[in-house]
């Protein structure tokens, strides 16, 4: 019995000097920052809005009353004008959707000779479309919205920050380049986000993104 006692008191000990090597292992060996050019992602506050679903917007067609209109991008993508019909908007800015409906209006009216867009304006009433995703070890997981741009910083304090499981430096956001159409991931390091020691991190949420938290 003396024996079994010994070897038992044997293998604790082994297994907590195991447990201690292990600690002190994972602190002299810091989570490695991620190489990252993040300076190069875009400030979409430096930037005309793109319009998208559920944005509302308003025409006006100088001197044509009749012509002038407000609407609201369907879940298509396009909204409806007098004698133009249905439109494509979504994907549009208001400087580029003012082309398009220059364009086709000029199908049904005359418009001034010399004339540019300007007698034609485009208003965003309300911007709906800025959407992004957060998911896995946050608060709370889901579609977010705001009448602002955020930061990832703010976004993932909307989703009620991370939980204790979470791997603080395997964040990812994937982004969908609007040229190629392809998707991208941006690795992010929580701790170095929020001590402000990386505030090139900090970089804004787009309309699409998804944040994930693993």
């Amino acid at each position: 019995m003396r024996a079994v006692s010994r070897n038992s008191s044997i293998g604790r000990a082994f297994a907590v000097a195991i447990v201690v090597s292990g600690v002190i292992f994972a602190a002299g060996c810091p989570n490695k920052i991620p190489n990252y050019p993040y300076k190069d992602e875009p400030d979409p506050r430096s930037q005309e809005v793109r319009l998208g679903v559920g944005d509302s917007i308003a025409i006006n067609v100088w001197e044509n009353p009749n012509l002038s209109t407000e609407a609201t991008i369907r879940p298509d993508g396009t909204i409806t004008m007098p004698l133009v019909g249905d439109l494509k908007a979504a994907g549009e800015t208001p400087t580029t959707l003012k082309g398009k409906i220059k364009t086709q209006l000029a199908n049904f009216v005359k418009l001034s000779p010399g004339s540019g867009t300007d007698l034609i304006t485009v208003a965003v009433k309300s911007y709906k479309s800025y959407r992004f995703t957060i998911q896995g070890e946050v608060g709370r997981q889901g579609v977010f919205t705001s009448d602002t741009y955020v930061t990832v910083s703010e976004a993932l304090a909307l989703a009620g920050g991370l939980s204790r499981f979470a791997k603080r430096s395997g964040i990812l956001v994937t982004r969908r380049d609007p040229k190629s159409g392809q998707q991208r991931q941006i690795p992010l390091d929580y701790d170095s986000l929020a001590s402000g020691k990386r505030p090139d991190m900090n970089i804004y949420v787009l309309a699409g993104d998804t944040i994930w938290v693993p």
